[in-house]
């Protein structure tokens, strides 16, 4: 959903041409000019698998053919990873020729598909002057939200905000109630590194059921959306879509399970921290570095979701209760653990962890909150550790 790192500066300074400017816009578009929504299929890239939407505004008359990009963003901004990791992360409208998006897509093998909008004459104006307005420096960048403020939401308000009471929005593209995180499942393979970072990090806004509105989140959806809408012409309700071509026919990209995947590396761990376990038990013994690694690990990640729940701008970071596992103060109680003599309170706390781990299903399967499958492993060895050990402290 977003236009790769090295093309930046070419789009940005596309982008910025004043004269090119007031020339279209004293003119206005002609008669023969077409406004639509490009649709392309997802890449091989995380931040690619989402797919693209764009807008196209092309008029033979005045010789244009460009596209408005709402998907840039700038790794070379000095302060770009402090702000996504608190949330505040800007991204730009930019507009270039469209034969460079479309070169792209064809170097990705990534099929792009149009919708020419069934717009009045006046209306594909204000949608041009709309977007012209937003293209200039002062106006060109937002704070991007990957969910509800993205690439695909942008020009779907843009339509809403143009056609206003006209739009005759249908959402019989929606099938199945889905939630936010179960559609972005179905984008991206849940067993890989980074569906993995993102089902951890993100809390359980994304599993309320979403209204359709909030399918729109998605390219793929924006194109159906559109293509089951109408609009209001001369008292008359009309295909919102004049016309669909496909631009470049390339199959589908598959997610695919990465090739040392998540489970297979939980699975592996967890496999040799149940057989330490076993010897563990056999030998009336502690092994102290498997309690450290678990232990520093969890909390790890813990402080990562306390961090993200109260201290950044991330919308969907709240109410996370993977913080159930993965908890905050095990960062600490690891290095405890290294030791060989420990204090009464630390059985307290492990049967405490016991408690808060046999909440996960729980929580799991009443879907407050949905977790990522590949974790299960996991699970299964933190249970069986924090049941070896309280039962080892309580001697």
């Amino acid at each position: 959903m977003m236009i790769k790192k090295y093309t930046f500066f070419l789009l940005a300074l596309l982008s910025i041409n004043t004269v090119f400017s007031q020339k279209v816009n004293s003119l206005g578009l002609s008669k023969f000019s077409q406004i639509s929504i490009i649709t392309s299929g997802p890449g091989e890239e995380l931040y690619e698998k989402f797919g693209h939407t764009a807008i196209r505004v092309k008029d033979p008359v005045l010789q244009l053919d460009l596209l408005y990009n709402y998907g840039i963003f700038d790794f070379d901004d000095p302060n770009f990873y402090v702000n996504f990791t608190k949330g505040f992360m800007k991204y730009k409208l930019a507009r270039y020729p469209f034969h460079l998006s479309l070169k792209s897509a064809q170097q990705d093998e990534r099929w792009v598909k149009e919708q020419i909008l069934n717009l009045t004459q006046q209306q594909k104006n204000e949608f041009f002057q709309f977007l012209e307005t937003n293209v200039l420096p002062k106006n060109a960048s937002y704070f991007y939200d990957p969910y509800f403020d993205n690439c695909a939401t942008r020009p779907r308000d843009i339509i809403q905000k143009i056609t206003g009471d006209n739009l005759v929005f249908k959402d019989d593209f929606v099938t199945e109630n889905l939630s936010l995180r179960q559609l972005m499942n179905k984008e991206i393979n849940p067993n890989t590194w980074g569906s993995l970072g993102i089902n951890i990090a993100l809390g359980n806004r994304l599993d309320k059921v979403a209204p359709p509105i909030e399918y729109l989140y998605l390219p793929d959806y924006v194109f159906e959306a559109l293509k089951s809408s109408k609009i209001m012409k001369n008292g008359k309700e009309e295909d919102l879509i004049q016309k669909t071509t496909i631009l470049l026919d390339f199959k589908e990209k598959q997610s695919k399970s990465d090739t040392f995947s998540p489970f297979l590396a939980f699975f592996l761990f967890s496999l040799f921290g149940l057989f330490i376990t076993y010897k563990d038990f056999l030998n009336s013994k502690r092994t102290k570095w498997l309690d450290f690694i678990l232990f520093f690990t969890t909390g790890i990640l813990g402080f990562l979701i306390v961090f993200l729940w109260f201290f950044t701008n991330h919308s969907t970071a709240p109410n996370n209760f993977n913080f159930l596992w993965a908890f905050a103060p095990n960062l600490l109680i690891s290095f405890i653990l290294l030791k060989n003599s420990l204090p009464k309170w630390v059985n307290v706390y492990v049967k405490v962890l016991l408690v808060l781990l046999i909440l996960t299903p729980f929580i799991w399967l009443t879907k407050v909150q949905l977790y990522t499958y590949p974790i299960i492993p996991l699970f299964i060895l933190l249970g069986v550790r924090y049941w070896y050990l309280q039962k080892t402290l309580n001697r």
